[in-house]
């Protein structure tokens, strides 16, 4: 097993995450099979209790483990289904030697960080290594690993220790560190300035880390006697000084690396030259450009409570994007904060309500994504009642679905007091109720997590269609509250129709609306599959819905794909070339929010005034 190590120093927020992902982009075009890790220094046992302003979305996998946002970037670009283990945190492998203790595995000795921790930590990240991800039988070839936080943190300092250790245990030829730095530009001078990037790597160094590969985070691309420069200080080769400048969109990344031969150094310090093959990248490249020269506009309006932090909605984000991109439609996305939908906010701050309500009112399309608590729950109520009396396509993803069925019992079925337990637990028309095997008392781990699957009911209806008339489809799902099943026949009176239910035919997954153009809601997150040129089913159907598309999607997508395969072919590798130190560096701005793009990857925001930021 080959290891590549992935740390950031200097500032937070580099785009670690993405340089790892687009690392093992292109060790998996040289042909190696890859797997990733993700380090999380902080004390929580995992990201299920944390709050999305905290730290981004919660990602869930397969095998119901709510870990860290980066494991969905491995995941969308590798095309990888990753495990729980495969995201470390301090709290997890506390716990794990704490657990050893009690049960006297010890033997009596004085547990330490060294050696204890940190041979835990080694012999996670060499277990957790041999697990295939891939769908294929054994171990992958190289471990991707990726530290959190800076160098320099004092909750991260156990782990840089492990893998010093590490670096030894597995020998060389093993072993590469990947450092990744900032090079920032002074506006009073005007010039690249590398001394932050020396500071951050003499500190790795003084930790016991070496960097093989140094990867620089900047504006723009990096000058010849700037690369000189670190080489000098930095003790790395100019050779292995990779640039990552800022780009259009993240699909671009893992074609930088393989622009400036990123792949050659990592396979020589890996001892692969016999192994890895010359990489090729035509689909990244492809879908980068798509990407980049898409003009027609799709309006998707976003409503929820955390719309301050696009991170909150990540994977929602990326999903809405490979579709938009499969529909050849450019995604412009308009952040509506639910709680300005509200009555209240009509008293108290007119313009904010009605700033959002003529977003709302303008988008073809409303998503009202998944969350918790009561905060804002009656704007998306009111949005969820917007699409379905004005006939605009909506999708709602978990909350949006129960959101969904409240409206209806208050709208439809007459009950004005319909409502969720979990915002009003004396309610007496509980349209949403708590499901039995849930916990009140404990917070982490106690939801409905992971992969379950759904049996589709009704043969002919949207979702089916979508999924290509399939008779279940397996999502992941994330929730304590669900439909109220002694409910569901007056719903299906008014014209609810609950098409997706679990196995025993008592938990609804999917409802939808016949006489409506799309209005659909999922009790599970469609987002956590969706990848670069798989776009979820459901995604794909809202976009083609909101650009009018939906009764010809399966011939559009089919004529895209073979428009966009055949485009690039008539090109040839010198268009695709041109294209790349052309537009790529015409399109290239200012390092904004540690994105590798300031429109937020690809993805156009709009702030309300007509702006897209």
């Amino acid at each position: 097993m080959k290891y590549v190590v992935v740390t950031g120093g200097v500032v937070s927020g580099l785009g670690k995450g993405v340089t790892a992902s687009s690392i093992g982009v292109v060790l998996k075009a040289c042909g190696l099979r890859v797997t990733s890790i993700k380090i999380d220094p902080y004390l929580n046992t995992d990201a299920g209790t944390m709050s999305p302003f905290e730290h981004g979305e919660v990602f869930v996998l397969d095998d119901g483990g709510e870990v860290d946002l980066d494991l969905g970037n491995y995941e969308r670009f590798l095309d990888i289904k990753l495990t729980r283990d495969n995201n470390i945190t301090t709290g997890k492998i506390y716990q794990y030697v704490i657990n050893k203790e009690r049960k006297g595995d010890y033997l009596g000795k004085t547990v330490q960080v060294v050696p204890h921790i940190t041979d835990a930590i080694q012999e996670w990240i060499e277990r957790v290594a041999m697990i295939p991800v891939d769908g294929k039988e054994g171990p992958a070839d190289v471990c991707v690993i990726e530290l959190g936080g800076t160098i320099g943190d004092i909750e991260s300092m156990p782990f840089i220790e492990a893998l010093g250790q590490f670096s030894y245990r597995v020998g060389p030829g093993n072993f590469c560190l990947v450092h990744v730095s900032l090079v920032p530009v002074l506006n009073t001078v005007g010039e690249q300035k590398t001394k932050p990037t020396q500071h951050s790597v003499r500190g790795l160094r003084a930790l016991g880390l070496t960097p093989n590969i140094l990867a620089c985070r900047s504006a723009k691309p990096l000058e010849e006697n700037v690369k000189e420069k670190l080489s000098q200080f930095c003790h790395v080769p100019v050779s292995n000084i990779i640039t990552l400048h800022d780009v259009t969109n993240i699909w671009h990344i893992p074609l930088l690396l393989m622009e400036q031969r990123a792949h050659e150094p990592l396979i020589k310090v890996l001892k692969l030259k016999g192994f890895a093959k010359e990489p090729m990248l035509e689909e990244w490249m492809r879908r980068a450009e798509i990407c980049d020269t898409l003009q027609d506009p799709v309006r998707i309006a976003m409503v929820g409570k955390y719309t301050g932090f696009a991170d909150s909605y990540l994977s929602v984000l990326k999903a809405l994007l490979h579709a938009s991109v499969a529909c050849q439609r450019k995604l412009v996305v308009d952040w509506v904060a639910s709680p300005d939908l509200e009555k209240h906010t009509e008293v108290e701050a007119p313009e904010v309500h009605k700033k959002a309500w003529d977003l709302l009112k303008a988008a073809d399309g409303i998503l009202v994504p998944g969350g918790f608590g009561d905060r804002g729950v009656e704007g998306k109520i009111l949005a969820a009642k917007y699409a379905r009396e004005h006939k605009v396509p909506y999708l709602g993803i978990c909350l949006g679905m129960q959101i969904a069925v409240i409206e209806i019992a208050r709208s439809v079925l007459n009950l004005p007091d319909a409502n969720s337990t979990e915002f009003n637990p004396d309610t007496t028309t509980p349209c949403v109720i708590f499901m039995p095997e849930g916990s009140k008392t404990h917070m982490g781990g106690t939801m409905r997590l992971g992969s379950r699957r759904t049996y589709f009911k009704v043969p002919n209806c949207k979702a089916a269609k979508l999924h290509g008339n399939a008779s279940f489809v397996d999502e992941r799902h994330r929730h304590r509250y669900e439909v109220n099943p002694e409910m569901v026949p007056e719903f299906e009176k008014a014209g609810l129709a609950f098409v997706g239910q679990d196995e025993t035919g008592k938990r609804m997954e999917i409802i939808e609306l016949a006489d409506h153009p799309y209005f659909i809601g999922v009790q599970f997150h469609p987002e956590f599959k969706s990848r670069p040129g798989k776009p979820s089913a459901l995604f794909l159907g809202l976009i083609a819905a909101s650009c009018r598309q939906l009764d010809s999607l399966p011939r559009h997508t089919l004529h895209c794909n073979n428009l966009t395969s055949r485009s690039i072919s008539n090109s040839g590798s010198g268009a695709t070339k041109a294209y790349w130190h052309g537009n790529l560096k015409k399109h290239t701005k200012s390092l904004a929010n540690g994105n590798f793009h300031s429109n937020g990857n690809g993805v156009h925001h709009s702030n309300g005034n007509g702006v897209h930021t």
